[in-house]
């Protein structure tokens, strides 16, 4: 299936803002405006601020305006979905994801059969908080991404939203491209997103040891995760002469559960093969990892064990380069699997593979892996592995192969 269009906004603005601070090894770490951080034993996240949020939205008014879909009733540009509203709403960025992606496929949802599938891990959750404690005016139709999908693109024919925890924007693409193959649409969006909620940050405050102000996947002195927020879309469509972002070769997907939040070797291992198998691609193949690298005590040393174990018959000067984006943005929930999809084809098409924010010195676990440490790596990756792993042992790896530009 092809990636005909995409779209995300992250801490540190769109793909090309984020990519770029990736290849700095910039955190987007600030201090938490969300709640009381001596409540929530939580001094920093990785937050979208105003002036982050409007560049975005130009960026993309722009992309629409280019695209040829802008003005008609296709797509609406720079629609004011939850502006001027006192709740935060993940669907302000959705609704510009959606159509900045659609913009950049030129698909136009009235004629044409568009379906849109939104992951979250949490959905509105933040907007519910709002309303229940601050009296912040919030309309149940806002719990539902449809409306804000809609008041950019109100020609789709469906909105679905899955709740699958931090692989929920893999899920997404593995029902995309469902969709496609059995010819039940002619594009599919596939989305994720998520903002930060009191409720996910105090359940983070409780379970750390330490307070971190920055994310380090796979540091021997990482203090784990810190949540951040945003949303990325992609316009799945089967292959054709239309120029393409990149190409999904196959997504695996499993449900182990094994434990609430400890993931499971075994789990991870066989959702890494079952994306090998629908690919229809050996370990050898993989030039390029994105990992899911939460940098947290459990995830990090489970995820490079599994690692080391597929690519254990695989020489050490052909093994893959591995990376990760957390360091840079968070760990951004329902939109997380999908954001590293787009590093991973960005990574690609530019022919550099950024290093993992915020590592200096690896795990033991991770010593066998080829990490890319601080620097930038030239590479020409042709094939790319992006992992994703939620609570309950809710698992989602992505196979990407890329597109001559």
């Amino acid at each position: 299936m092809a990636i005909t269009g995409s779209s995300m906004v992250s801490c540190h603005g769109d793909l090309d803002a984020t990519f770029d601070a990736l290849l700095a090894g910039r955190s987007g770490a600030s201090l938490l405006r969300a709640g009381d951080p001596a409540k929530l034993n939580v001094t920093h996240a990785y937050g979208i601020d105003d002036a982050t949020e409007r560049a975005y939205r130009d960026a993309v008014a722009e992309a629409v305006g280019a695209s040829g879909v802008a003005g008609g009733a296709a797509v609406t540009v720079g629609a004011p979905y939850g502006v001027g509203e006192d709740v935060r709403l993940s669907g302000r960025w959705l609704a510009q994801a959606v159509a900045g992606a659609l913009a950049e496929a030129g698909v136009d949802p009235d004629t044409s059969r568009v379906a849109v599938i939104v992951g979250t891990g949490l959905r509105e959750l933040r907007a519910v908080e709002q309303w229940h404690g601050d009296d912040a005016a919030l309309r149940l139709a806002q719990t539902h991404f449809n409306e804000a999908v809609r008041s950019v693109a109100p020609g789709v024919t469906e909105v679905h939203t899955l709740a699958n925890a931090c692989a929920a924007s893999g899920y997404a693409l593995a029902l995309a491209a469902d969709l496609l193959e059995l010819g039940e649409a002619d594009a599919v969006v596939a989305a994720g997103c998520d903002t930060l909620t009191e409720s996910m940050l105090t359940m983070i405050g409780r379970v750390g040891t330490t307070t971190a102000e920055t994310v380090r996947p796979f540091d021997t002195d990482r203090d784990g995760v810190l949540l951040g927020e945003g949303a990325a879309a992609v316009v799945l469509e089967l292959p054709s002469d239309k120029r393409a972002f990149g190409l999904v070769r196959g997504v695996g997907i499993g449900c182990d559960a094994f434990h609430e939040t400890a993931p499971d070797p075994g789990g991870v291992l066989a959702t890494m093969r079952e994306a090998h198998s629908r690919a229809g691609i050996s370990p050898g193949d993989v030039d390029l990892v994105v990992a899911h690298g939460t940098s947290t005590a459990l995830n990090d040393p489970t995820e490079a064990t599994a690692l080391t174990e597929l690519f254990a018959d695989v020489a050490p000067a052909d093994a893959p380069a591995v990376t990760a984006i957390k360091g840079a943005i968070g760990h951004t929930s329902g939109g997380a699997a999908l954001m590293s999809v787009l590093v991973a084809c960005q990574a690609m098409r530019q022919g550099t593979v950024p290093p993992v924010t915020g590592l200096r010195t690896a795990i033991p676990e991770a010593e066998k892996l080829a990490l890319v440490i601080g620097e930038p790596l030239a590479a020409r990756p042709r094939i790319a592995q992006i992992n994703a792993f939620g609570f309950g042992g809710v698992n989602a790896v992505t196979i990407v192969e890329a597109v001559d530009a």
